[in-house]
C-alpha cells in the first residue's frame, strides 16, 4: 500500500482515507507522539502460507503484519517497532532450517533476515527460542541488525539479579531524537528490558540444564528498572513474552504480565506468550487489565495475537517535564491482518510486504521441498475435528508410535515388564487458531508435512513410572477440558473455553469412561479445586481394575514429563528415560518402517452415560464427513456456531 502525509491529517492511501492519530493532530510545543509497534510469537511466519494444507493463506505472516507497520510508520513522526520472542521455532520452515539445512556459524535464519529488513529497535527471547538448543539460538540471533534483549536467562548467578551474568544484555537504553508537536527536536532515552518464562528450564532441560538458570520475572525487573532509571532512561518498556494470568505476584509465575506491570517505573508492557489479543474481549472483566482504556495496571499494554496476526499498538503523548519525558495519555489497539466475514470467508486487510517474503524466499522454496516428501501411506483418514470428544485417528497414530519407540527403548531393562501406556494430545483442535486450524490427511501418501500437522512441536520422547493413583490423577488433570454437565437436561456447553487442548491428554493401554456429572478436580491452571471427585470411572488395564499401588509405564514428551501442565506423576522427579530423538521423528520413523499404517481410533475412553442429556460442541465444518464414522459415540450436526465453526450434539 503507497502512503503519504497530507496538509489536513489524513494518511492518503490505495486503500482509502485514515484520519490521524488524536495524539498527532493535536500535540502542541512541548508534546511529542510516540508509536509502539509489537510483534509477538510469530513463530517463523513469515509468509501467509500454511505449510501443513500446502497452501497460502491470509491469517498470518509477518509479511503481511510489516504492511500495517510500514503504514503505522508513514503516518508517524515517531515511532520504534519492538519484537516479543517466539520468533524460531513453530511451524516447518523452523524445522527445515534447524534439522535440515543447519545454522552454522555465520548463517542467516530466514526470520531474522525478515526482521531485519523491518528494522526492528529491540527484541526479546520466547520459551521456543530454546528448543533447537543453546548453540543453535545464538548462531541465530548473532545475525540480528537488532539487539536482543533478556533479563532473567542467566549464565552466572550473582548474588542478586544485578550481579548476574546473563545470556544476553538484560536490558537496553536506546537514544533518540524525538520531534514534538511544534516541530523541535528533542533527545530521549527509552529503556527496554525483556522477560521470558522461567519454566524454560524444565520444558527445555536437555539443553539448559548446567548451561543457565532463571530468576522470577518480577523480582528481576524490581532489581533492574531502578538501574535502568539511574541511567537515565525518560520511560521504560517491558517486553514481556509471558502471559496475562493472575494478578497477584507468585514465585516463578509464568504468565505474569499483570505483576511485572505493576513494577514501579515501568511506563508501558507489551506481552505475549498466551497467543491472545489485548485489548480484546478474553479479557473482559479479568482483574488488573482494563479493555476500554488497554491497560495492565492502569499502564498501557498490547498483546499482538500470534503467527503474525495482529500488529500491536501503543500510542503516547508524552509530554516534556523539565529534561525528561513524562506520559501524559495513551492508548492501545491490536490492528488484525484479516476479518472473518458471516459467510466464513476470510477477508484480507492487508497485502504481502515484498521486501520481507524476499529476505526468506530461498528458505521458503527450500521448506517446500522438504514437507512434500512422502514417508509412507495411511489406510484410513487422520483428522482432529473430534480429538476433545471422542478417540481420535490423529492422537491415536502418536501413542501407537511412541508406545512403539519406548517399547524397544526399555529392552532389557528393570521397566520392561510394567505395563507400557502412551499419552498424547491433539494440538491441532480449533480454539483461538479458527475453524481450519484441524488436522486432515485423507487416505493415501503421507508425507513429512503431515507429520509436523500431527505432532506441531520439536518435544522428545520421555518416559515416566507412575501408580494407579497417580495415573487416575492423570486423567482426572485432562478432564477438566469439560464442563460439569447436569443429568437430563439437553443441550449444555461440553468443552470448557479456556483449557487448552495440548493439555487434554488421552491414555492409551488402558479403558475408561469420564462421567461429566461430577465437577472437574483440576482448575484449568493445575490447581486442586474439588479433590474428592472422581470424574474418572472404570479404569481398567487388561480388563481388570487398576490398582492404586500398581506400576506404569507412560511414553510421553519432555514437556509433559517435566512438569509442563501441572500433572499428576509428571514433574520430573518420575523420569526414567529421555531420548534423544523428538517425538516427530519418532512417527516418521514408524511409518516408515512399517510402509502402510492404520491409525483408526480403537475407543479405548468415552463419556459414562448419561440418559436424557445431550451436549454440544463447536468445531471445523470440515468435520461434517467424518461424523458418522467416529467410534463410540452418535454425533449429529446442530447447526452453526460462532465465527466460522460448525455446532454438533452428542447424546450422553
Amino acid at each position: 500500500m503507497s502512503i503519504r502525509l497530507t496538509r489536513r491529517g489524513f494518511i492518503a492511501g490505495t486503500t482509502g482515507l485514515l484520519v490521524l492519530h488524536p495524539f498527532s493532530a493535536r500535540a502542541q510545543a512541548g508534546q511529542a507522539h510516540l508509536r509502539i509497534m509489537e510483534t509477538t510469537d510469530l513463530h517463523v511466519h513469515v509468509f501467509p502460507y500454511d505449510y501443513y494444507a500446502d497452501k497460502p493463506i491470509d491469517t498470518v505472516g509477518l509479511a503481511r503484519a510489516a504492511t500495517l507497520i510500514e503504514g503505522v510508520r508513514a503516518e508517524s513522526t515517531n515511532s520504534i517497532l519492538l519484537d516479543n520472542g517466539d520468533f524460531l521455532q513453530g511451524n516447518p520452515l523452523g524445522d527445515y532450517i534447524a534439522y535440515e539445512r543447519g545454522m552454522a556459524d555465520g548463517a542467516m535464519h530466514p526470520v531474522v533476515a525478515a526482521m531485519n529488513v523491518l528494522g526492528y529497535d529491540a527484541s526479546t527471547l520466547g520459551n521456543h527460542e530454546f528448543n533447537y538448543g543453546l548453540p543453535f539460538l545464538m548462531n541465530s540471533v548473532a545475525g540480528a541488525n537488532f539487539p536482543i534483549i533478556s533479563a532473567n536467562v542467566i549464565k552466572k548467578m550473582g548474588a542478586s539479579p544485578r550481579e548476574d551474568e546473563t545470556l544476553l544484555p538484560p536490558y537496553i537504553i536506546i537514544d533518540r531524537e524525538i520531534v514534538d508537536g511544534a516541530g523541535a527536536s528533542y533527545p530521549i532515552r527509552i529503556g527496554l528490558i525483556g522477560f521470558v518464562p522461567p519454566q524454560i528450564m524444565n520444558w527445555d532441560r536437555k539443553h539448559l540444564e548446567g548451561n543457565v538458570s532463571t530468576r522470577d520475572i518480577v523480582a528481576t525487573a524490581k532489581a533492574w528498572v531502578p538501574q535502568m532509571k539511574e541511567e537515565g532512561a525518560d520511560i521504560i518498556i517491558a517486553l514481556c513474552h509471558s502471559g496475562i494470568g493472575a494478578a497477584e505476584a507468585s514465585d516463578g509465575m509464568e504468565n505474569a504480565a499483570i505483576p511485572l506491570a505493576a513494577v514501579e517505573g515501568i511506563d508501558a508492557i507489551v506481552t505475549g506468550h498466551a497467543h491472545q489479543v489485548f485489548p480484546g474481549p478474553t479479557f473482559d472483566g479479568r482483574a488488573g487489565t482494563d479493555n476500554a482504556t488497554g491497560t495492565i495496571m492502569g499502564k498501557p499494554g498490547v498483546m499482538a495475537g500470534f503467527w503474525g496476526s495482529h500488529m500491536g499498538l501503543i500510542d503516547l503523548m508524552l509530554e516534556r517535564d523539565g529534561d525528561t519525558w513524562r506520559i501524559g495519555a495513551h492508548t492501545s489497539e491490536a490492528r488484525p491482518i484479516s476479518r472473518r466475514e458471516e459467510d466464513r470467508s476470510i477477508t484480507a486487510l492487508v497485502q504481502d510486504y515484498p521486501p520481507v517474503l524476499a529476505a526468506a524466499q530461498v528458505e521458503h522454496d527450500a521448506t517446500l521441498d522438504y514437507v512434500r516428501r512422502a514417508v509412507g501411506k495411511t489406510d484410513a483418514p487422520l483428522y482432529s475435528y473430534f480429538a476433545l470428544v471422542a478417540d481420535d485417528p490423529s492422537v491415536q497414530i502418536v501413542s501407537i508410535a511412541q508406545m512403539w519407540y519406548i517399547k524397544q527403548m526399555l529392552a532389557g531393562t528393570e521397566y520392561a515388564d510394567l505395563p507400557l501406556l502412551s499419552a498424547a494430545a491433539p494440538f491441532k483442535a480449533g480454539g483461538r487458531g479458527g475453524p481450519e486450524y484441524y488436522t486432515d490427511v485423507p487416505i493415501g501418501d503421507v508425507a513429512i508435512k503431515n507429520v509436523a500437522d500431527l505432532y506441531l512441536y520439536p518435544n522428545t520422547v520421555q518416559a515416566v513410572v507412575v501408580t494407579g493413583a497417580q495415573l487416575k490423577g492423570w486423567l482426572e488433570r485432562s478432564a477438566g477440558m469439560f464442563n460439569q454437565i447436569t443429568p437430563g437436561m439437553a443441550d449444555q456447553v461440553l468443552l470448557s473455553a479456556d483449557f487448552p487442548s495440548y493439555n487434554f491428554d488421552v491414555m492409551d493401554g488402558v479403558t475408561y469412561k469420564i462421567d461429566l456429572s461430577q465437577p472437574p478436580m483440576f482448575a484449568t491452571d493445575g490447581t486442586v479445586i474439588n479433590p474428592d471427585t472422581n470424574r474418572i470411572v472404570d479404569l481398567a488395564y487388561m480388563g481388570a481394575p487398576v490398582d492404586a499401588a500398581a506400576r506404569f509405564v507412560v511414553a510421553t514428551n519432555n514437556y509433559r514429563a517435566s512438569g509442563g501442565g501441572s500433572f499428576p506423576g509428571a514433574d520430573g522427579s518420575t523420569v526414567i528415560f529421555e531420548a534423544p530423538d523428538t517425538n516427530r521423528d519418532v512417527i516418521v520413523r514408524y511409518i516408515v518402517e512399517q510402509g502402510t499404517i492404520n491409525p483408526a481410533a480403537d475407543g479405548n475412553w468415552g463419556f459414562a452415560s448419561m440418559p436424557g442429556t445431550s451436549v454440544l460442541f463447536d468445531t471445523g465444518p470440515g468435520g461434517a464427513q467424518y461424523a458418522a464414522s467416529v467410534p463410540g459415540v452418535k454425533i449429529e450436526a446442530a447447526g452453526e456456531g460462532p465465527d466460522g465453526f460448525a455446532r454438533f450434539r452428542i447424546a450422553l
